[in-house]
């Protein structure tokens, strides 16, 4: 290693909040990019291609939000919930920008919790993201092939969808997802910048269709009183309590704008980029999925029709509803388009989580779950230990639509639960050892930080809570969610009383780095009261407060 440049080493770390102790700086040898010094002083060696940008970051990070096929109860109620969601991307874009790391969120618990708590707080962080991006794809792919059997039954009204056809479709297009994914970064890329193309002018031309083709009898339109004025109760609960459960569509349709924060290590020029399209895809996708449901709200001809269709699928009963058939085929199919790749940016998401979290050997056998392919600088081995547990997932398929819809109900609590954590150690508990990036919101974050979590703590139950009460309330309509996520975090708290706790100890650097100042360090050409001290393999400084050092 050549000479150590002590200004160098202060900037890598000027604009990052990192797991290296404060004072400790890494061997750097100036020879690598903005994004590798960012990175090195985060504790992390370069492993990925930097093939990404803002547009294609933004593109993946699109893709996987649901906005096709969403579907809300009250169009004010989106509203309410898109600017508290927005709080939430804007909090975790300025985290991303202080700690760009494929880590995300689980590396920014473990640095900015109070001493003593960052591994318990990258614990719980990092299963609960885990278990929404591990579900995500098998879901959305579950989902998309139920669309594709239901355009199949509205061709063909005598074919009836079997489980098994479900099931093997499913892991056709996992199996898809997953050789999309194991490509090289620019590959990915270039697949998702096209994908996320077709998907906003799906959404665009679905938008302008639908009113434009309807076939209502009667008005045409809804009236705006009943559109605005109405409060569509669909549950047991009191009104208050169903405006507030209507908040899960957005809320399910906009959890995935974390993506970007993952794909941080192959992204040029990371610590702005990345959170520039955390914010972008957050307000892009909520406002253009407002649209989405305006449209609907206006044009729905019987709620509760479209949402108990022997169909199936509430989305493909709409279109029926209000278009020809034809051309509800043809909307539908488009739908299907954007689905696919919803599902190919969950598996590129979730595969990136998977190689952080065994790259700090959180996993059994994370030595082989962490390697990085030679051949295409991307996560293989990830992707496909990914892969292999959603198609397991999916063979709750043949228990029936309660089971397979618990286990995918999980994702978008399991998702603001792992946001929420690091922000609000950053809002309540961090003080100034927050060093703030590039990108951030000035004097706002906090107040910003504290909307966000306090949305995310006010619906936490509300999304726990199952449409009927009493008599009414049947296995068919409760709410799994409890149950399903909670166990399993359970699961992983009694792993931590049990065992984590002795081993884990959060992000493991993978860069040699020393402290400044302590015996053996010596920096190369470094002015201290008027003197230059030049290289050395003695210790020439103070044992208390030196500040010089060679790494």
């Amino acid at each position: 290693m050549g000479a150590f440049n002590f200004e160098a080493a202060e900037r890598m770390k000027a604009h990052v909040t990192s797991v290296l102790p404060d004072g400790d700086v890494p061997v750097y040898d100036g020879k690598t990019s903005a994004d590798e010094e960012v990175l090195v002083a985060l504790g992390y060696r370069q492993e990925f291609k930097r093939e990404f940008n803002l547009w294609t970051t933004f593109c993946v990070s699109f893709a996987v939000l649901g906005l096709l096929p969403s579907f809300a109860r009250m169009v004010w109620g989106w509203i309410i919930a898109m600017i508290f969601i927005q709080c939430v991307a804007m909090s975790m874009a300025e985290l991303c920008s202080s700690m760009p790391t494929s880590g995300g969120l689980y590396y920014a618990a473990a640095v900015l919790a109070p001493e003593g708590y960052g591994p318990l707080a990258a614990w719980i962080t990092g299963w609960s993201n885990w278990i929404a991006q591990v579900t995500a794809a098998p879901s959305v792919d579950y989902a998309l092939s139920a669309m594709i059997l239901a355009a199949g039954s509205i061709a063909s009204p005598s074919y009836i969808p079997t489980q098994y056809q479900t099931f093997l479709l499913t892991a056709l297009i996992m199996v898809i997802h997953g050789c999309i994914s194991s490509m090289p970064t620019k590959m990915i890329g270039q697949f998702n910048s096209v994908g996320t193309t077709i998907n906003i002018l799906a959404l665009i031309i679905i938008i302008v269709l639908i009113p434009a083709g309807t076939t209502r009898s009667g008005p045409k339109f809804n009236s705006s009183s009943s559109v605005w004025g109405t409060i569509t109760n669909g549950t047991t609960f009191p009104d208050g309590v169903a405006v507030l459960m209507s908040f899960l569509s957005c809320i399910w349709a906009m959890s995935g704008f974390d993506s970007a924060f993952h794909l941080s290590e192959e992204c040029s020029n990371a610590n702005v980029a990345s959170p520039r399209a955390i914010v972008l895809t957050s307000a892009v996708g909520g406002v253009m999925g407002w649209f989405l449901q305006l449209v609907v709200a206006y044009t729905v001809i019987d709620i509760p029709g479209v949402l108990e269709s022997e169909l199936g699928q509430p989305w493909a009963s709409y279109l029926l509803q209000i278009l020809p058939q034809k051309t509800a085929l043809a909307a539908l199919g488009l739908t299907i388009v954007c689905g696919f790749s919803m599902g190919q940016g969950c598996m590129v998401a979730a595969s990136r989580v998977t190689y952080a979290y065994a790259r700090d050997d959180c996993f059994p056998l994370s030595h082989i779950w962490k390697r990085v392919n030679r051949y295409t600088a991307t996560p293989v081995n990830a992707v496909w230990f990914n892969c292999v547990i959603g198609i397991l997932m999916c063979l709750l398929i043949f228990a029936g639509e309660v089971a397979i819809g618990a286990l995918f109900s999980i994702g978008a609590i399991a998702a603001f639960v792992a946001f929420t954590v690091p922000i609000a150690i950053r809002v309540f508990f961090v003080g100034d050892r927050f060093r703030r990036g590039p990108w951030h919101l000035g004097r706002f974050s906090r107040p910003i930080g504290a909307m966000g979590v306090s949305f995310v703590v006010l619906m936490v139950p509300i999304l726990c809570l199952p449409s009927s009460t009493g008599a009414e309330l049947t296995a068919d309509l409760m709410n799994w969610t409890c149950l399903v996520y909670g166990a399993p975090m359970l699961s992983v708290l009694i792993w931590w009383a049990v065992s984590a706790r002795k081993w884990f100890t959060g992000p493991k650097v993978n860069v040699e780095h020393k402290m400044m100042g302590r015996p053996g360090n010596v920096v190369e050409g470094l002015e201290k009261d008027g003197k230059t001290m030049q290289s050395s393999e003695e210790l020439v400084v103070e044992e208390k407060g030196g500040g010089w050092g060679r790494v």
